[in-house]
């Protein structure tokens, strides 16, 4: 197999609709032979669990890496120092950041805008945009900037433009678009990071002004408060979201992603709070109980396991440290692992670094 033609095969699983389970299966197992041959140190945990190309023989046997691995170990197949990009973690908590390493972006971007036009677009080709996030040019390692980029990029008119700058929110500028906006009645998008957002709003209490965007405009927000030191609860966010700038809650769409995955996952709206996420035919997601691996019962909570096929090049199968509950359409993101979650996501952590080890 050559990186070639695992990319061809990827790109054009993606682009057949096909979202029965053979061929998402096939795929995988074929993605898996890829990565156990050629990413040593995923070889080196596979086994470690009993786990051989000849032992797994679905998806969803596939070895999960706990999602912190991306920092304790360089998850590639490819040489990483020819990566078109490596997009990297924030490391909020100890500092230390995980790296997705890319040798191609061909398959991440494909992935996102087909997902964002079907998600996000929907009937729409254009719509006027607003991001409130920085440009790649600032954070060219971060896979937030490169998709916001390609959001504005493939769906944005020509006037969209950034409304973060070097010293943060520019909320000036932004005040006067969406003035602009109100007044031209044309639809319009605005992007961001979930914390931005929060920003707007205290420059919009402390004006005591807000708008009322025209039909058809859209709000996006995605990453959550990240540890900030104001946050808000779900149902207060969205509330002040569609209050502040009159866009019904149901056009307040939520983006969830990572770093180390190549796919997003979307809910149709906030209208009702924890809404369900649901991905592409190019994902799939499992909740399982961190401490065994196995599945829980559809409705009891557990962690979020995705296996997203987007990610040839390290690995397709991730043990997240997010809480969830299945949905028949989805899933319920209910925030961070804690108690005994957290300590089984630990577990499977040092599982994997022993495993490199020996």
């Amino acid at each position: 197999m050559t990186q070639q033609e695992i990319v061809n095969r990827v790109l054009e699983f993606i682009e057949n609709k096909d979202s029965s389970e053979e061929p998402f299966n096939d795929l995988a197992l074929y993605l898996f032979s890829y990565q156990y041959g050629h990413n040593i140190p995923y070889q080196a945990f596979c086994k470690k669990k009993g786990k051989t190309l000849r032992t797994v023989k679905t998806w969803k046997d596939i070895p999960a890496v706990p999602i912190n691995g991306f920092k304790e170990l360089t998850l590639s197949c490819e040489d990483p120092s020819k990566s078109e990009a490596v997009f990297m973690t924030s490391g909020t908590t100890s500092g230390v950041k995980g790296k997705h390493y890319h040798p191609t972006l061909a398959v991440y971007d494909r992935s996102m805008v087909l997902n964002f036009m079907d998600r996000f677009m929907k009937d729409q080709e254009k719509i006027r945009m607003g991001i409130l996030f920085p440009t790649e040019e600032v954070m060219p390692n971060s896979s937030l900037a490169h998709y916001l980029a390609l959001a504005k990029g493939h769906f944005g008119t020509e006037d969209s433009c950034y409304f973060v700058g070097e010293n943060g929110l520019e909320v000036n500028e932004l005040l006067h678009e969406l003035k602009h906006v109100e007044e031209s009645g044309e639809p319009y998008a605005l992007l961001g990071a979930t914390f931005s957002f929060v920003h707007l709003f205290e420059a919009l209490e402390q004006k005591n002004i807000s708008f009322k965007l025209p039909k058809g405009s859209k709000l996006f927000d995605t990453g959550g408060f990240k540890n900030q030191s104001k946050e808000l609860k779900l149902n207060e966010f969205y509330e002040r979201l569609s209050g502040y700038l009159g866009v019904d809650r149901s056009q307040c769409i939520n983006m969830y992603g990572m770093t180390e995955l190549s796919t997003q996952f979307y809910d149709s709206g906030n209208t009702v709070v924890p809404s369900t996420k649901s991905g592409p035919h190019w994902v799939r997601t499992r909740v399982v109980n961190p401490l065994t691996g196995n599945e829980v019962k559809q409705g009891e909570r557990g962690v979020l396991v995705h296996c997203d096929l987007a990610n040839f090049n390290s690995v397709t199968t991730i043990l997240t440290e997010d809480m969830g509950v299945a949905q028949d359409e989805g899933f319920l993101l209910l925030g961070r692992v804690q108690g005994t979650e957290a300590k089984g996501c630990s577990v499977a952590v040092d599982e994997l670094i022993h495993a490199t080890k020996g």
